[in-house]
């Protein structure tokens, strides 16, 4: 087993979020629970008996302030994971601006945030950063105008605080999924038609759950896995890079 170590999953309520936490609690780390949904947190806390912070992602100030108390409380911070996110399929015409200003600061000013936050706790010892992206930002799917620019914003920050904090041995890696099955997107796969669509431009012919993302997440805070940094991980069923005959 890889040694116990500190982190921090902003977004910690959401289906990815909490799957992630529950893998590394069981793994041995401690982890603090960190989102805005206080009476989720709880609940987590209570079945993890982890610390929460509540905190609002779209902030750089909370979530500086947050990620400093958790390194105060544990005396020391070895990654962080923006989990931070929300979902709107329309497409740019019928898009408000109200809609894309919140889509912008829940999906890559949160982002920004964890980075700009992270770093100085992790410059002395290094770490790892893992942020979110989507398999939308990789390849054109219709409808998916805003929620594509923040998270292709998000390869576009990750890419280039890899390069900034390589020499300080902090890591920043994104993660891609395809549609996942959590209470976020459920508006999409409750629907038989909107699913069995969905299924069709997965190439492995399902769609995701948290356990699948949460997994690679995980890998890539593992400091056995510290010769890797600046890279995207589409974990998508094949849907950003292939295309298949129908099943």
């Amino acid at each position: 087993m890889a040694k116990s170590n500190k982190f921090v999953v902003i977004g910690a309520n959401g289906g990815i979020g909490a799957e992630l936490c529950r893998r590394l609690v069981c793994d041995g780390h401690q982890v603090t629970l960190a989102g805005r949904n206080e009476t989720a947190l709880r609940e987590l806390s209570d079945e993890l008996d982890q610390p929460i912070e509540i905190v609002d992602a779209t902030s750089i100030e909370q979530v500086e302030s947050c990620l400093q108390r958790a390194a105060d409380t544990t005396g020391s911070l070895g990654g962080v994971v923006n989990c931070a996110g929300s979902v709107l399929l329309k497409p740019a015409h019928l898009t408000t601006p109200d809609e894309w200003h919140a889509t912008i600061a829940t999906n890559l000013t949160s982002a920004f945030a964890t980075v700009r936050a992270a770093f100085p706790l992790m410059r002395k010892e290094g770490g790892s950063i893992v942020l979110l992206s989507t398999a939308a930002a990789r390849t054109g799917i219709p409808n998916h105008e805003a929620i594509a620019a923040a998270k292709a914003g998000v390869i576009g920050l990750m890419q280039s605080a890899a390069a900034t904090y390589a020499a300080k041995n902090v890591r920043v890696n994104a993660v891609a999924p395809g549609l996942v099955q959590t209470n976020l997107t459920e508006r999409i796969w409750s629907n038989e038609k909107a699913a069995a669509a969905s299924r069709g431009m997965h190439a492995l012919g399902r769609l995701g759950s948290a356990a699948d993302v949460a997994s690679m997440i995980a890998w890539l805070l593992q400091e056995e896995n510290s010769w890797i940094t600046g890279q995207v991980f589409g974990v998508d069923g094949g849907l950003a890079t292939l295309r298949t005959t129908p099943r």
